[in-house]
């Protein structure tokens, strides 16, 4: 319990450091950590939205900016590249030759997408116009290329096909894994994106699929969307890279089935 008599500045950068590495705070916790009453609490987050620090939602905050942002698919391609190579190598090696994959939209998985090209026998069911791009080049240029299966729906910025078409056609099929890219993760909120029709897309994605692997860098970690749409102890595979913090790393070996952390050769 922090001491009673600290500072209102002290405390907020204790409230902004909290909210950043769990992705949100709520009230309640913040009161007991900090020694003091609700009410002050919410003065703080009340501070801190002013200046534009925190936004405040039901019962806490997450960090500014973070819920309703969604940069478009080439603004993200290009973040930690790095990262998202190695991830993908680690998650390409969890697919079977025969299977059925299902690949959500996303930079990442639109990386693993590439390297999957020479699983023989493999069916892909995607949401992804990007990862359908990469197949659908791919048949073209020899026999044997993954069968490509697209969902249908309205694209968002992020190049995923979403809304009732989607989460129809995903409600006929049974695939054995999904690899599913995320916008934010965090302990409290679970798997996040800003598109609330994203988000029921990818819950029917995961209702779709037998297994759920989530490929994400270290930069999703205490990143909070909008929409929420699974809990970390459903995802039976966790594949990130070296950055990842260890205190999530902690925290991800106790909720999920597997944590995989990719190293990256180059480094």
């Amino acid at each position: 319990m922090a001491d009673q008599g600290m500072l209102a500045p002290q405390r907020r950068a204790l409230i902004v450091q909290s909210a950043k590495r769990d992705g949100a705070v709520r009230v309640v916790d913040l009161a007991a950590e900090l020694g003091v009453s609700g009410m002050t609490v919410r003065r703080d987050l009340d501070a801190l939205a002013r200046e534009g620090v925190l936004e405040k939602v039901h019962g806490g905050a997450v960090p500014a900016g973070v819920r309703g942002r969604e940069p478009g698919f080439e603004a993200k391609a290009g973040l930690e590249s790095a990262a998202k190579a190695a991830i993908a190598a680690a998650a390409a090696a969890l697919v079977r030759p025969g299977s059925v994959v299902a690949l959500s939209g996303g930079t990442t998985t639109h990386a693993v997408a590439s390297r999957l090209l020479e699983v023989p026998d493999l069916t892909v069911v995607t949401n992804s116009l990007a990862v359908a791009r990469v197949l659908e080049e791919a048949s073209y240029r020899r026999a044997g290329a993954p069968v490509l299966v697209l969902t249908g729906g309205t694209p968002t910025r992020s190049a995923a096909l979403v809304g009732p078409v989607a989460d129809r056609m995903l409600a006929s099929v049974h695939v054995d894994l999904l690899i599913l890219g995320v916008h934010g993760v965090s302990e409290r909120a679970g798997l996040t994106t800003p598109n609330m029709a994203e988000a029921q897309t990818n819950r029917a994605l995961i209702t779709a699929a037998s297994r759920l692997a989530v490929v994400a860098d270290h930069s999703k970690w205490g990143v909070v969307g909008l929409s929420g749409f699974a809990r970390l102890d459903e995802v039976d595979c966790y594949v990130t890279d070296a950055g990842l913090p260890d205190r999530a790393r902690e925290l991800l070996e106790g909720q999920v089935g597997e944590l995989v952390v990719a190293e990256d050769p180059a480094a």
